[in-house]
């Protein structure tokens, strides 16, 4: 009877301390995920990247973990790693496949085009009023069968109502010039914050487009003056990037 009540003893303080345990684990998780992210806002990626490092060696299966990691990777410019993450947290949380857009420009930069025409074929099934969804899904296609294929094949959108995003539209499909994009971008007399950002993604995809086309000198211009346009935003990070990637070819 005693020996019964001390192994149920032992078997219950052995539960609680383990339970304990798993707590502790998730409390060090957390910590180590929010200071990953303040590194990451902090644009210290290599920190950030080192923090979800620890996090992954703790929960392998922790899918926001490989993403966050992804994006980072990408922003510290080690590109192959970032599209590893992104395919890892696509495994490990298959539902999320449809939204990775950053996955698909991670392929383009890695040369794997076809993938990342696939990626952004099947973003438009989850959101299809994204004129930067056609753009990427142009320059993957433009890579490997030439621009006039890529133009003739782009993703239809009715509707991106911010400016000059319908013009850049109109600009991949032959309709515009890139003096007409500018244009729009300054027109009305925005606010600087907003002129800032209109001028930043005008530059980048007339950059991107003169580049699909074998202008390289045009291309680098709008490129290294929409990396002058910083924006709070991940696409400011793939147009730094680029721009790192035509200083270091230089």
């Amino acid at each position: 009877m005693h020996k019964h009540v001390l192994t149920a003893t032992f078997v219950f303080a052995l539960g609680s301390l383990m339970g304990l345990t798993a707590i502790g684990q998730e409390d060090k998780t957390e910590s180590l995920l929010q200071r990953a992210a303040q590194a990451d806002q902090r644009r210290e990626f290599d920190l950030a990247i080192k923090l979800l490092d620890e996090v992954i060696a703790m929960n392998p299966k922790l899918a926001d973990a490989y993403y966050r990691r992804g994006r980072a990777n990408f922003c510290a410019g080690k590109i192959a790693e970032s599209v590893a993450d992104f395919d890892k947290y696509v495994q490990l949380k298959p539902d999320a496949e449809s939204r990775q857009w950053e996955r698909g420009i991670a392929y383009y930069y890695t040369g794997e085009y076809a993938k990342g025409a696939k990626q952004f074929e099947l973003y438009q099934t989850y959101h299809d009023q994204d004129v930067e969804n056609s753009v990427w899904r142009y320059l993957c296609v433009a890579r490997t069968d030439g621009v006039d294929k890529a133009q003739a094949n782009m993703l239809p959108i009715d509707e991106d109502r911010r400016i000059p995003m319908m013009q850049i539209y109109d600009l991949y499909r032959g309709k515009k010039k890139p003096g007409e994009v500018i244009q729009v971008a300054e027109a009305g007399k925005p606010l600087a914050p907003e002129l800032n950002m209109r001028l930043f993604y005008a530059n980048l995809y007339i950059g991107l487009w003169h580049e699909a086309a074998g202008r390289a000198e045009e291309a680098k211009k709008h490129i290294l003056e929409a990396e002058k346009h910083k924006i709070g935003h991940y696409m400011w990070d793939v147009a730094h990037v680029h721009a790192d990637r035509l200083r270091a070819a230089k």
